[in-house]
């Protein structure tokens, strides 16, 4: 391959980890909370509200179960609103409340045994899939007689062979390139004989060879925008260690880890397995989510998450890699069960092995008043047209729409800047199945170990809106979740300009809010609050 063709392919893998061609300068902090109009970035508005709308107003706490994978539950920015289940909190190894669950004091893990070992990684949904299908579809041919059932289930697997395809070759290619990448900047440091090189030593280091050029180049491009070569290097070795996971786990036919947890996994019903251990070995994404929705505001320390009287719920369910339905339907119905009034769901994929299961605990959510939030994903693509699993579509066992779940929000992400590049370039949009954008870039959050990391992605564009929801139903909870839902789309701060998205052939284009989303809009708690008071007037006239 040309040298400046590699170069640019090196440019378009490192696009998750590195700017994503959006941070050229720095955010202010809390910027997630602030109002465009006082503060000049296109954040919630969190802090007017808290200001001129909450001041002297009680609350009452509301459950937020955060389906993830672990939370650092001491925290110190987080240990005072993390929810303990009072009647199961000793560690007695009994089922002191009968719920099914042991000793279930913060939640529950349903991605471990009972012995307390855990599963850290595992497939991808669509490699599990081909896993399973391969044996009886791999010499079958089109013309090859079967029943309508087989038709359609050959049709999918032929669809899924396609995607398992190109993901192998994308993260094999992103292996190669991270690993090299990697090994050519510890070379040049390693010739600096610095730990931690400014941008001007790069300019004056003399490039070997062309990996060394190419190198020099992704590193000069990168400090121009965050001086510091250390958060360069923790975002490469992010990415060396993201793709050898696809590589060894994601994609790996080979690996299973599913007999850990010790399950009947076809018995998608069955409900009482796991362990009380909801941090895991890799709580980094959860802990991130959780301080988005809660964080104590008024501690002094740390961050201000968005609502101010909620309680964490943590359910253990999404390893590295994708999570497993059953653990979903689960996770939704022990959040239900143990009154959580609002879930958020940072996760999603290409492919569903039991869309059903979740479906029936979906509506079991939606009989129980509770709101689910979700975040649609990280691919740059059009759910409408490439649909991202769980979502709010009902449907049979031939895959037919039966209708969907009203109280459901689904999240795009947005950057601060309200500009030409509002849009987070690697988020998801949808005409009709993303309903509003939140802040999801370069947002500052907890981290385990009582730490503080900045990160991005619809996985926390979700949990602003989730704690937005949560603070709606604080302060009014005679809202039911319908009615919140409204009240969220009703009151987004509505984008005039033009935005950028990636289009279906990879190339950029600018487009109407309103032809990505279902509001046109970014969620805006200060108007939210207004008119859920409104609402919450109505419903008391009437009583």
């Amino acid at each position: 391959m040309a040298f400046h063709k590699l170069l640019n392919t090196f440019f378009i893998i490192l696009i998750p980890f590195f700017s994503l061609g959006q941070a050229k300068d720095v955010p202010p902090a809390n910027w997630f909370n602030l109002d465009l109009e006082r503060d000049g970035v296109m954040g919630i508005s969190t802090e007017k509200a808290y200001e001129l709308l909450l001041k002297d107003k009680k609350s009452t706490p509301v459950i937020v179960a955060v389906i993830d994978g672990g939370i650092d539950v001491n925290h110190e920015d987080l240990r005072d609103v993390i929810w303990i289940n009072e009647k199961d909190s000793s560690s007695t190894g009994k089922d002191e409340d009968g719920n099914g669950y042991i000793n279930d004091k913060y939640g529950w893990n349903f991605i471990g045994n009972a012995s307390g070992e855990n599963v850290q990684y595992d497939n991808l949904e669509v490699t599990r899939l081909v896993r399973e299908l391969e044996p009886k579809y791999i010499s079958v041919l089109p013309s090859t007689p079967m029943s309508g059932e087989e038709r359609r289930e050959f049709q999918e697997y032929q669809k899924m062979v396609t995607y398992y395809a190109k993901k192998t070759q994308e993260a094999r290619f992103g292996q190669i390139s991270y690993t090299g990448l990697k090994r050519a900047v510890d070379s040049m440091v390693a010739r600096m004989n610095k730990e931690n090189p400014t941008a001007a030593d790069f300019d004056r280091y003399k490039a070997e060879g062309d990996l060394e050029k190419m190198a020099l180049k992704i590193i000069r491009k990168e400090l121009k925008e965050e001086p510091d070569f250390s958060k360069f290097y923790e975002q490469l070795e992010d990415g060396v260690k993201h793709f050898n996971n696809q590589v060894n786990y994601h994609l790996n036919k080979e690996y299973d880890s599913r007999h850990i947890v010790g399950d009947d996994y076809e018995d998608s019903r069955e409900r009482y397995y796991g362990n009380a251990d909801v941090t895991g070995p890799d709580a980094d994404h959860g802990t991130h989510v959780a301080g988005i929705i809660g964080a104590v505001r008024d501690n002094d320390i740390g961050i201000k998450g968005v609502a101010d009287n909620v309680r964490i719920m943590a359910l253990r369910t999404v390893p590295d890699g994708d999570e497993r339905d059953k653990d979903v339907a689960n996770s939704i119905r022990y959040a239900v069960e143990n009154g959580a009034k609002v879930i958020n769901m940072s996760f999603g994929k290409a492919f569903a092995k039991d869309k059903q299961v979740v479906d029936d605990a979906v509506r079991f959510a939606m009989e129980h008043d509770v709101l689910l939030v979700h975040a649609a994903g990280n691919e740059g693509q059009d759910n409408d047209a490439n649909p991202n699993f769980p979502n709010r579509n009902y449907v049979d066992s031939l895959g037919i729409n039966k209708g969907e779940a009203g109280a459901w929000i689904e999240v795009g992400a947005s950057s601060w800047k309200n500009d030409g590049d509002l849009i987070a370039s690697f988020s998801n949009y949808g005409r009709r199945s993303v309903d509003v954008f939140a802040p999801g870039v370069k947002i500052h959050s907890t981290m385990p170990g009582s730490a503080y990391k900045d990160q991005q992605g619809t996985s926390m564009a979700a949990p602003v809106v989730a704690g937005l929801a949560a603070l709606i139903r604080s302060y009014f909870p005679q809202l039911p979740a319908m009615e919140v839902k409204r009240v969220i789309m009703q009151s987004v701060t509505r984008v005039d300009q033009r935005v950028k998205v990636t289009g279906p052939d990879g190339r950029n284009m600018r487009v109407s809010m309103n032809d990505i989303c279902v509001t046109g809009g970014i969620v805006n708690a200060y108007k939210a609050l207004q008119l859920a008071e409104q609402k919450a007037m109505e419903i008391s006239e009437k009583q």
